[in-house]
C-alpha cells in the first residue's frame, strides 16, 4: 500500500501544481508568447492541461485499484516525461535553471513512481 501511496499521490499532486502553476502565469500575463506565438503555446498550454488531468485521473484510479490504472497511469507518466524533457530548453535558454533543476529532479521521481507502479500491479 506504501508504493501504491506515493504514486498514486505524486501523480495527483504533480498534476495539481502544473494546473496552478499555468494558471498563475496565465492570470499573472507571464505567458508573452500568447502574443508572439499564440498557436505554438495555445497547443502547448492543451497538452500540459491535458497531461495534469491525465495525471490526477490515473493517481485517482490507482488509489482505488481500479483497472483503467494499468493503461492510464503508465501513459499520463509518459506524457509527463515527455512535457519534462522538452519543457527546460526554455528555462536553459533563459539561464533560469533552478526550473532545469526541477524539471531533472521530476523526470527522476517519474521513473521511480513508474517503476513502483509496475512493480505493485505484478504482485496483485
Amino acid at each position: 500500500m506504501k508504493k501504491r501511496s506515493f504514486y498514486s499521490f505524486f501523480a495527483i499532486v504533480v498534476g495539481i501544481l502544473m494546473l496552478l502553476m499555468w494558471s498563475f502565469f496565465l492570470f499573472a500575463g507571464m505567458v508573452p508568447e500568447l502574443d508572439s506565438r499564440p498557436a505554438e503555446i495555445i497547443l502547448h498550454l492543451c497538452a500540459e492541461f491535458l497531461t495534469a488531468l491525465a495525471l490526477i485521473v490515473a493517481g485517482v484510479l490507482a488509489l482505488k485499484s481500479s483497472g483503467h490504472r494499468k493503461w492510464l497511469y503508465p501513459l499520463s507518466i509518459g506524457m509527463l516525461l515527455y512535457t519534462l524533457i522538452v519543457s527546460p530548453g526554455y528555462y536553459i535558454q533563459s539561464e533560469d535553471y533552478l526550473f532545469v533543476v526541477m524539471f531533472g529532479s521530476l523526470i527522476v521521481l517519474s521513473i521511480v513512481s513508474l517503476i513502483l507502479f509496475i512493480g505493485d500491479t505484478h504482485e496483485h
